[in-house]
C-alpha cells in the first residue's frame, strides 16, 4: 500500500513511524527546505510520551527533556495561588525544545522516506488511486493520503474549503533560556497571571528553561523584529514578582518566537475517501493546555492502529477497506480532540482576562479548587493510552 503524508512536523513524523511498526512503508513530504533548528519548547505530556516510548524515541526524548513533577499557579506579586503534583504513572510529563523531538523522530525514519523542499498544491483521485501534485511540478501516487501540514493546512482548504481559523484575541512568545534563575524550582511548571497577560516557565532539560509569555490583543499579524520582541517583553512584565524579567534577558534575541493564537471549532468532516488529516491541520488548538503536539502523535497512533485492524497490508486492503480504516480512525478521534480543544480555548480565555472584577474573581476562586478536583481534571486528558483505545 502506498501512503503519503503532507507535512514533516510532530503528527508527520510520528505516525510515519507508527505506520511503519506495522510495516506500511509511508513516504513524508515536507515544503521546508530543511527542518530548522527553532528556538522554542514544548510540552510532552504523559499522554504523549507513553506513545513515544511506544513508538522507540522515548530515551532520546528523555535525554534531551525535563521532567514536569508539579503545576503551580502564581499570582504576579509573587502569592501561590494553588498547586499540584502530577502523578508520574507508566509515563512522565516532560518539557524539552521542539527541535530535539523533531530530531528523535526523524531519527527512526528511514532518510530516504522524508522529502523536503515539497510543497504541496493539490492532488485529484486517478484509476491507480491519488496524484499529489506540488508546486516543483513533481508528483507521486498513491493509495492512501494524510494531510498533517498544520494550521493552514492546504489539504484542509481543498478538503473543506471552510474559513480561516479564529484569532482568540492573544500572542504568545516562546523561548528557551540556557541559563536557570536561583529562584526557579526543580521540575515544576508555573504559570503566573497577570491583567490580559501570562508568564510561564518549565524545564526542558540540560540546565535550560523554557519560558512563555503571553498578552492580549493588537490584532493578528502585528509582528516585530526580534530585538523589538525582547525590549517589548521585558516592558509588558515590568515589575513581576519572580524570573520572567532574568530568563527573558538571557534569552538570545533572535531565537524568540512570537505567534499570534489561533484555533477551530470541531469540524464534521476530517476527510473522505482514501484521504484523512490529523493534528493541527483538522483540530488546531491553544497552547494553554500543552495538548496540540500531543493529540497529533495521539492522532497516528490510532491511525496505524486502524489501519492495521481493518486494512492489513498483509490482506492486499481494497478501497474499501482503507475507507473503512480512515473513517473508524476519525470517529474515534472527533470526541476527544473537540473537548479538548474547546477546553483549552476555555482555560486561555480566563488565563487572558484582564477587568479588575474578572481579575479578581479568578484570584479569588483558584486557591480554593480542591488538588483532588485540579488531579482529577489532569487525570481526564493524561490517562488516555491511544495504545489501547478501542478502535
Amino acid at each position: 500500500m502506498r501512503i503519503t503524508i503532507i507535512g514533516g512536523g510532530i503528527g508527520g513524523l510520528s505516525v510515519a513511524i507508527a505506520l511503519r511498526q506495522f510495516g506500511y512503508q509511508p513516504e513524508v513530504f515536507e515544503q521546508a527546505p530543511e527542518l530548522r533548528d527553532v528556538g522554542a519548547a514544548i510540552a510532552v505530556w504523559s499522554n504523549a510520551m507513553r506513545l513515544l516510548e511506544h513508538l522507540g524515541v522515548g530515551a532520546r526524548v528523555l535525554a534531551h527533556a525535563g521532567v514536569i513533577e508539579e503545576i503551580r499557579w502564581i499570582n504576579r506579586d509573587g502569592r501561590i495561588l494553588n498547586q499540584t503534583p502530577l502523578k508520574s504513572g507508566d509515563a512522565p510529563s516532560v518539557a524539552l525544545r521542539r527541535a530535539d523531538l523533531q530530531s528523535a523522530l526523524l531519527e527512526q525514519l528511514p532518510a530516504n522516506s522524508v522529502h523536503l523542499g515539497k510543497t504541496f498544491v493539490d492532488f485529484s483521485l486517478v484509476d491507480e488511486g491519488i496524484s499529489v501534485r506540488f508546486a516543483d511540478g513533481s508528483s507521486v501516487k498513491t493509495d492512501l493520503l494524510i494531510g498533517a501540514d498544520g494550521l493552514h493546512s492546504r489539504l484542509r482548504t481543498l478538503l473543506i474549503g471552510d474559513q480561516s481559523p479564529t484569532y482568540q484575541g492573544y500572542a504568545t512568545w516562546r523561548g528557551v533560556a540556557e541559563a536557570t534563575p536561583d529562584d526557579v524550582p526543580d521540575g515544576v511548571a508555573i504559570e503566573i497571571h497577570g491583567y490580559g497577560r501570562r508568564f510561564g516557565i518549565g524545564p526542558v532539560g540540560q540546565g535550560r528553561i523554557g519560558w512563555w509569555a503571553s498578552d492580549n490583543g493588537r490584532g493578528p499579524g502585528t509582528g516585530q523584529d526580534a530585538k523589538e520582541n525582547r525590549n517589548e517583553l521585558l516592558s509588558l512584565f515590568d515589575g513581576w514578582s519572580g524570573p520572567a524579567q532574568a530568563l527573558i534577558r538571557v534569552t538570545p534575541p533572535e531565537t524568540i518566537v512570537r505567534n499570534d493564537i489561533f484555533d477551530r471549532t470541531a469540524s464534521a468532516n476530517w476527510g473522505s475517501g482514501p484521504v484523512t488529516m490529523l493534528g493541527d491541520a483538522v483540530h488546531p488548538t491553544t497552547p494553554d493546555l500543552g495538548q496540540g503536539g500531543c493529540l497529533a502523535i495521539e492522532d497516528g497512533v490510532v491511525l496505524a492502529r486502524c489501519l492495521e485492524k481493518y486494512a492489513r497490508i498483509d490482506d492486499h486492503p481494497s478501497a474499501t477497506d482503507i475507507e473503512l480504516a480512515l473513517r473508524t480512525f476519525e470517529q474515534r478521534r472527533k470526541f476527544r480532540t473537540a473537548a479538548i480543544v474547546a477546553a483549552s480555548r476555555r482555560y486561555g480565555a480566563t488565563g487572558q482576562w484582564e477587568h479588575r472584577v474578572a481579575v479578581g474573581l479568578r484570584r479569588g476562586v483558584l486557591p480554593f479548587l480542591p488538588r483532588p478536583l485540579l488531579r482529577f481534571s489532569f487525570a481526564r486528558i493524561l490517562d488516555y493510552d491511544a495504545r489501547t483505545v478501542r478502535v
